[in-house]
């Protein structure tokens, strides 16, 4: 278990809390100036679960993970609690 006390995704899921997904490429590659990549997405954790199984470890996100818009393996994970009001609706 994870310092933030899940570590799957269906874990994930049942509490309701998000996943973003943010590229890292950033303005240099080496010598060579790049453009930079701002794109960033939240999960659907709902169709993650369906197709990556419930135990599919939150860890193991970022190596399967490509950006949408400049094809980069470089990205970061974010996991978030859910809102309060979130947790308002949620189920017990």
């Amino acid at each position: 278990m994870s310092q933030l006390g899940i570590s799957t995704i269906g874990e994930a899921h049942d509490l309701s809390w998000r996943i973003h997904v943010y590229c890292r490429w950033g303005k240099r590659d080496a010598m060579k100036s790049i453009r930079e990549c701002h794109a960033s997405v939240d999960l659907d954790l709902e169709r993650l679960v369906w197709t990556r199984g419930r135990a599919f470890e939150i860890a193991d996100l970022g190596s399967r993970m490509k950006c949408i818009s400049c094809g980069s393996r470089r990205v970061s994970i974010l996991v978030e609690p859910p809102r309060e009001r979130d947790r308002q609706k949620a189920p017990a």
